[in-house]
């Protein structure tokens, strides 16, 4: 008889909830894939709404001066740039843009985690891409309709900021219901890297259309989005406990097998098919045996939902969310100012710009899972993300230094920047997150774990507002000034962790590290 190949003996040694972990794994990851290719575009299509025409604007001058040298000029901005971003003080209303979407998703943060420990997480997470997909196409048919209202730029910014709060809080708590802590940092480094494939696919996407259309830049991520809501809500389990409960309630689809069970409420045996119970306690391929009386006792009451105030009490909260803010805005700098920073410093159009700047999360994805592995290994998360940002320092400074040196260094520069910079933002959004959420002091209850990451990611996304918009003003003044900027906030981060790594270095200088807690909860 033929042999089982060894990748079906693999798949058939899977059991059913490890089917369904892989299948939440998978599903989680590319719901947040859709979420950060659809907000990638803008930094994309900032080259093309203000490109750069001053060797245009300067042949114009020249002849209009030789035509009239008494009249002065008519014209004070670029007539080849998209209005109202056609003006000298197009940084600061492209940053204004960035500023309102970031603003508006870390106000929205802090109320999103507080309601979806209240509601459905499927249908939470379903409305807020459906409408995300909604607000990414109305900026896109501002290029299609013609629209030069900075009003609408800016509504439409806050009110997509707004409804994409409701991701981040949803998946993290779907991917901390069904995986344990003790490989949480190897697990959520490989899954967060769903940041970085949604930059990149954005990048791309957006890249295809930016210089014939750019308003399909932001059509077509909005309708992969809202069609991943779709998605969302036909497939989506929240917790294995879902499972439970859908057995119980469809006994069907249990599998039939003739046994002699024992009827509990009549106190006598009967000969029925096998229920829905045994096959939840034994093996498909397993020998039935008579069932006992069972006694099912239900809970009084769920778990109250943990207050923001209760939540800020947990160790460590309040230092891994201030340090967030700092690491954030450094990112998030990186993630809206990248594609416009190398045109203008690399003299490269926007297509050729954007894919390179994906080289950035390209490194952030490395990035992300070494921490985790490292993280897991050591049992210290605190310690990790500082040597992590102790090293990312000095390398933002070389970056800012390697652009004169061709593009061979640049891109070596780019992977290792998006790694250091990455890592610790990534660890800090899902495994710190996670275990704070389901922290001893909670004795239990997971219901904290949306409020606690979105109190994390909340403040975070403070940052993430402010690093965009400070870009925006510095870089009038140089670039330098940008540098500068990022170098410090690096510095605070690392500052704001001290306290903590002081404490897991005690810690693990006084007991083994096999002892540190990475038991399953």
């Amino acid at each position: 008889m033929a042999s089982v190949p060894p990748g079906i003996r693999l798949l058939v040694s899977f059991n059913k909830d490890q089917w369904y972990r892989a299948l939440t794994f998978i599903l989680t990851f590319l719901l947040y894939t859709s979420f950060h290719l659809s907000r990638k575009p803008i930094s994309i299509v900032k080259s093309e709404l203000h490109k750069n025409c001053s060797s245009a604007n300067e042949l114009a001058t020249v002849a209009s001066s030789s035509q009239h040298p008494s009249l002065p000029s008519l014209h004070t901005s670029t007539d080849c740039s998209w209005k109202p971003f056609d003006k000298r003080n197009y940084k600061q209303l492209l940053g204004a843009m960035d500023y309102s979407f970031l603003c508006a998703y870390a106000v929205g943060m802090y109320l999103s985690g507080i309601i979806g420990e209240r509601v459905p997480i499927r249908l939470y997470l379903t409305v807020g891409m459906l409408f995300s997909g909604l607000f990414t196409c109305l900026f896109g048919l501002g290029y299609v309709y013609n629209i030069h209202n900075m009003a609408f730029y800016i509504f439409v910014q806050v009110a997509n900021g707004l409804v994409q709060t409701t991701g981040w809080p949803s998946v993290v708590t779907c991917i901390g219901n069904w995986f344990g802590k003790g490989r949480r940092g190897l697990v959520m480094g490989l899954w967060n890297s769903h940041t970085s494939v949604g930059n990149i696919l954005g990048s791309l996407i957006a890249g295809y259309w930016v210089s014939s259309n750019w308003g399909l830049s932001f059509i077509v991520p909005g309708l992969i989005i809202a069609v991943m809501g779709v998605v969302c809500f036909l497939f989506l389990i929240e917790h294995p406990n879902d499972l439970k409960i859908t057995y119980a309630q469809n006994p069907s689809r249990g599998k039939s097998v003739p046994a002699r069970s024992w009827n509990g409420i009549n106190g006598h045996t009967d000969n029925k098919s096998q229920s829905y119970d045994t096959e939840l306690l034994l093996p498909r391929d397993s020998v039935c045996v008579a069932m006992q009386p069972l006694v099912v006792v239900k809970r009084e009451s769920e778990p109250s939902a943990i207050s923001f105030m209760g939540a800020l009490r947990i160790p460590g909260v309040i230092e891994f969310s201030l340090c967030l803010l700092f690491a954030k805005l450094v990112s998030y700098t990186f993630l809206f100012w990248l594609p416009l920073y190398i045109t203008k410093t690399a003299h490269l159009d926007a297509k050729k710009a954007g894919d390179l700047s994906t080289l950035f999360d390209v490194g952030g994805i490395v990035g992300g899972i070494l921490a985790g592995v490292i993280s897991d290994k050591l049992g210290m998360r605190a310690t990790t993300c500082a040597v992590m940002l102790l090293l990312a320092a000095p390398t933002l400074y070389g970056f800012s230094m390697i652009s004169d040196f061709g593009l061979g260094p640049t891109i070596g520069m780019l992977l290792v920047c998006g790694g250091l910079v990455n890592g610790p933002y990534s660890l800090i959004t899902t495994a710190v997150s996670a275990d704070l959420g389901t922290h001893k002091s909670l004795k239990g209850n997971a219901r904290a774990l949306s409020t606690v990451t979105a109190i994390i990611d909340g403040t975070g996304s403070v940052g993430a507002a402010l690093g965009p918009l400070l870009a925006g003003l510095l870089s009038a003044g140089g670039w330098d000034q940008v540098f500068y900027m990022l170098m410090t906030a690096d510095f605070f981060a690392l500052c704001l962790l001290l306290r903590l790594v002081s404490k897991e270095l005690t810690s693990s200088q006084s007991r083994p590290t096999s002892t540190v807690e990475l038991k399953e909860h």
